[in-house]
């Protein structure tokens, strides 16, 4: 098939490096590899049509990124005349999506300086205290949060807290608060930092048993939700081969 390439030249080439590049990016199933490179144009194609193209929906996030920069322009500039909490707080969330964490934490903060009755901007405050590294902030803001309701965005709170402590050297009281949240937390992304929290806490049996845990479920899932899962997969199968090869 390899040989009939020159049928095809120098679409087969261009085709051939497409696809590559997006194996490299995605890391699908490893047969993959042998398809595109024994099976040229054709294997590429085939590889394209049934990789690439799925995944083309994952490309929403970045279309919409474009249209949140045009908005956070816009509610900066609304700010100027009416900076109000709802603004602050747009503002702030349209930053947490670009994944700009300074800025959205000091939109929250000023936000809350201006409407302090909203659990949900301590919240995001809290995950952006979090994302910068200062665990004691995120602390400050979570506990009262989990005291009010211990079921908070649906028992992630109390992961995150749980991560907190257990980044400041609270151990036990982030396992016995972790341990509590997975009951009912089951995404991969949650068995996957929940793996990789035990790992980090020497508990090295328990982050293993998670990490089978999170590689079952993705038997489980529907084919469109192992691609959009695809990412905590893979951490979970490296997490894997890290603890063997300690073994």
């Amino acid at each position: 098939m390899f040989g009939l390439s020159y049928l095809f030249y120098p679409w087969g080439y261009i085709v051939q490096i497409v696809a590559l590049v997006h194996f490299f990016r995605r890391r699908p199933e490893g047969y993959w590899l042998l398809i595109i490179f024994l099976g040229g144009f054709i294997g590429s194609a085939v590889y394209i049509i049934a990789e690439v193209i799925p995944d083309a929906v994952l490309l929403r996030g970045t279309v919409q990124g474009f249209g949140r920069k045009s908005r956070i322009r816009q509610i900066q500039a609304a700010i100027v005349d009416n900076p109000s909490a709802a603004n602050f707080e747009e503002l702030g969330e349209l930053y947490w999506d670009q994944k700009e964490y300074a800025p959205a934490r000091e939109a929250f903060d000023r936000a809350i300086a201006t409407r302090s009755d909203s659990p949900h901007m301590f919240y995001r405050r809290a995950l952006c205290a979090f994302e910068l590294g200062d665990y004691p902030a995120a602390i400050a803001d979570l506990e009262p949060l989990l005291r009010a309701d211990a079921k908070f965005d649906h028992y992630r709170a109390a992961a995150v807290l749980a991560r907190a402590y257990g980044s400041i050297g609270r151990k036990e009281e982030a396992l016995a608060l972790y341990a509590q949240a997975m009951q009912y937390l089951t995404t991969p992304e949650d068995l996957y930092r929940y793996a990789a929290f035990l790992e980090s806490q020497d508990r090295r049996e328990e982050a293993r048993h998670w990490a089978v845990q999170l590689m079952e479920k993705k038997r489980t899932l529907p084919r469109y939700m192992q691609r959009i899962e695809r990412p905590w997969f893979r951490k979970g199968k490296s997490l894997l081969k890290a603890r063997s090869a300690r073994a």
